[in-house]
């Protein structure tokens, strides 16, 4: 089935596809979270990075929580959805498929650098069809950034079928949920069992370990905005914040503080 590509629906400002001229360009959308971009590509790549708020992107079967300080790169005709969790000024990079940063289908994590966003932000004052010296030399920059800013990835992968589906995205909605997968099973019509073969044959990893992902995958965005980590652990359903911090330590090694402070 060919991929259904977009253009530009709905945008908030002037728009001009990228060019061999102008390689990059940005988009302005103020979004709240009643609004909902459904699966679409396009033939440029992307850079999905907002100003404020906090999205979802769900693409190649996995998602991603991007707050301000980290965006994703998706390379040209890969289907891909955005969901607004909190009020979002996104400012998403468009970028010449013929000069896309990183080779392959795959998508990659980038930690926003202030450099960044600076270039970011004084592209977003140029007209779109600028041409001109100031705007060549914003594009090469971004385009020579944009490789340097990968970082490591907080990746949660989405399964295929649809008992696992209505499982997974009840849990990605409120992940502090205590269900056990005995509970669940009761929940999506399947045996305890047959979910947990699920989780390994579609997800590679068990219903535990799934569920860690998406707690982490939250959790991102409120450290970065400096929610105590008590808190976090309480909307993420652990017992204490020790408990929490423990679980994050045997993860990665590490505190959360010093893990999101290097790079999620």
């Amino acid at each position: 089935m060919p991929v259904p590509v977009v253009t530009h629906t709905g945008l908030d400002c002037p728009l001009a596809d990228p060019s061999d001229a102008r390689p990059v360009t940005v988009r302005a959308r103020n979004l709240d979270v009643t609004h909902q971009m459904q699966p679409h590509a396009h033939a440029w790549g992307q850079v999905t990075f907002t100003l404020e708020g906090v999205v979802r992107v769900t693409a190649n079967n996995s998602s991603w929580v991007v707050p301000p300080q980290r965006a994703i790169w998706i390379p040209p005709g890969v289907m891909h959805a955005v969901d607004i969790l909190e009020p979002a000024h996104l400012r998403p990079l468009f970028v010449l498929a013929t000069r896309s940063p990183f080779p392959g289908n795959e998508c990659r994590v980038l930690a926003v650098s202030p450099l960044m966003r600076e270039m970011l932000m004084a592209l977003e004052q140029l007209d779109q069809t600028d041409h001109g010296s100031r705007a060549t030399l914003l594009c090469e920059l971004i385009l020579d950034e944009v490789p340097r800013l990968l970082t490591r990835p907080m990746r949660v992968p989405l399964p295929e079928d649809k008992r696992l589906a209505s499982l997974c995205a009840a849990l990605m909605a409120d992940p502090g949920m205590p269900h056990t997968l005995e509970t669940w099973a009761s929940h999506v019509g399947a045996s305890e069992r047959t979910l947990a073969r699920l989780f390994e044959k579609e997800l590679g990893m068990t219903f535990g370990q799934w569920r860690q992902q998406v707690r982490l995958a939250h959790a991102a965005p409120m450290i970065a905005r400096g929610v105590p980590l008590a808190q976090v652990a309480e909307q993420l359903g652990y017992a204490s914040q020790s408990a929490f911090s423990a679980m994050f330590r045997k993860t990665f090694g590490t505190t959360p503080s010093a893990f999101f402070a290097d790079g999620v």
